[in-house]
Parts: C-alpha cells; sequence; structure tokens
C-alpha cells in the first residue's frame, strides 16, 4: 500500500529545507510525488535503505530514477574526495550528463544523506527520456547506457 509520500524525500540531509520547498510548490499532502511526508524515515522503505547502508561499508552509492539522462554528484557543500572524477567518468561512459542537482530537488534524497553521512561519493543517475513510466522499450538504450556505471561502480 502507498501512503503517497516520495521515498526519495525521506532522508535527514536537509529535510526541513525539502519541506519547505515543496509545500511551497503546493504539495502539502499525499500524492503521486514530490510530498515529502509528516518527517524524515517515516517510510519503512526509506528506513530499511537507510539501516541496510549503516550496516554496510560502501565506498560509493547510485540511486537510480528515471527522468532526464543526467547523473547528479553533488550535495551541498560536500566534496567527497574523487566525487566529480568518478562521476565523469560514469558520464563518460554512460552517454549521461553530469551536473549539479536543481536546486528545487537538492535535499533529502538518499545520496544527499550518504554523501552528508559518510562524506563519500554518491550519485543519482536518471536514466530514460519521457513521462513516468518510461515506456518498455527504452529498456535496452537505458541497461546499455548504465552497465558500465555498474561495473566501473563495482570496481571502484
Amino acid at each position: 500500500m502507498t501512503t503517497g509520500v516520495d521515498l526519495n524525500l525521506q532522508f535527514p540531509a536537509g529535510w526541513e529545507n525539502a519541506r519547505k520547498i515543496k509545500y511551497a510548490q503546493g504539495y502539502t499532502m499525499p500524492a503521486p510525488r514530490d510530498f515529502v511526508g509528516y518527517g524524515p524515515l517515516t517510510e519503512p522503505e526509506a528506513l530499511a535503505i537507510y539501516n541496510f547502508t549503516l550496516i554496510h561499508n560502501f565506498r560509493l552509492i547510485l540511486a537510480y530514477h528515471t527522468q532526464g539522462e543526467v547523473i547528479y554528484w553533488k550535495y551541498a557543500d560536500y566534496l567527497p574526495e574523487d566525487s566529480r572524477e568518478i562521476g565523469e567518468r560514469f558520464a563518460q561512459t554512460s552517454g549521461y550528463t553530469l551536473d549539479l542537482t536543481p536546486p528545487n530537488s537538492a535535499f533529502a534524497g538518499y545520496k544527499d544523506w550518504f554523501i552528508q553521512e559518510y562524506n563519500r561519493p554518491g550519485y543519482t543517475i536518471e536514466t530514460g527520456l519521457g513521462e513516468n513510466p518510461l515506456p518498455i522499450w527504452q529498456f535496452s538504450k537505458i541497461y546499455n547506457d548504465n552497465i558500465g556505471i555498474l561495473v566501473l561502480g563495482a570496481i571502484l
């Protein structure tokens, strides 16, 4: 059952900022997207990812989403060692653009929390183009664009 909370707006890194932004945009109650919920980590799925991350020693994380063929690599003023260089390698292998997260989406994501908590590289990878849900015919291109990121991410 869905509670209408955007699971990528559930993490403690700047959650209050995300709430202010999304409420100002009109997302003040459960919805298909952009509702931050009533606090960070209130949703069991977000809490599960959070706890899973706490018990592992990840060198970096990849958070996959579907909109734009872009890789977001930074959170606030944090600059983990090699994060830009790794992001550039991911962009080169995938053909995606490496960019900063747009200000209206720059808080409370898994990547944001991971970077803040561990000062290690984290990336939100936006696959595909078009309106969600993306059509199945994009799967082969998305797979081919991202297999190199997955391999590089595993060996770095």
